[in-house]
């Protein structure tokens, strides 16, 4: 495996459409899986930490990438060629393992895809925003930050600045979010923004 490289936040770490020719393994910071549809309308599916591989799916079958793969923060890479990464599946009769994993990740990706295609824009934002904060979707302390603009929040749920300025006018109002020093948001109750979704 190459030695890990640093990466910045936003950089486009796989794009879709290509050929999947490495795999990555995240060491540090994080990535968000978003899909671009034939409209441009944008879709953040998943959030990736530290441990994580991505682009294996394209790799293992031998097609396009199905999403982009985006940096949210400073993070960590190491590379793996697709021949190499074949190597070490073979050799260790994981193949199996990575299919069922790698089907479920699909399966995932089109269920969030297809919930939040005609949901409303509070619904997109209030889901972005805890994929972004909670990962895993478990508990995590609060407040938590998501280094992400307006702009960008705008860009992954498919919608204008204007927009996601006017839906979080309430939330800070009500305090679940502010700004955070230095850019981002800083989210101080996710419980209120799970309630949205429970809801919608």
């Amino acid at each position: 495996m190459a030695p890990g490289k640093e990466v910045p936040a936003k950089k486009v770490l796989l794009e879709q459409g290509r050929r999947g020719v490495q795999v990555l393994v995240l060491t540090a910071g994080s990535a968000a899986i978003v899909r671009e549809d034939d409209r441009g309308r944008r879709t953040l599916l998943a959030v990736r930490g530290p441990g994580e591989l991505l682009g294996e799916q394209s790799v293992l079958g031998g097609g396009e990438r199905s999403a982009n793969v985006i940096a949210v923060e400073p993070s960590v890479l190491h590379t793996v060629p697709a021949h190499a990464f074949h190597a070490f599946v073979e050799e260790n009769d994981l193949l199996p393992l990575f299919l069922r994993h790698a089907f479920s990740r699909v399966r995932q990706g089109d269920e969030i895809q297809q919930e939040l295609a005609a949901a409303e824009v509070p619904v997109r934002l209030a889901a972005a925003l805890l994929r972004l904060a909670a990962p895993a979707a478990e508990d995590v302390p609060v407040p938590v930050t998501v280094r992400l603009s307006q702009d960008e929040l705008a860009q992954l749920i498919g919608v204008h600045r204007n927009t996601v300025v006017q839906n979080l006018a309430p939330w800070r109002n009500a305090g679940w979010v502010r700004s955070a020093p230095g850019g981002g948001l800083v989210l101080h109750d996710l419980r209120a923004l799970r309630q949205i979704l429970a809801f919608s």
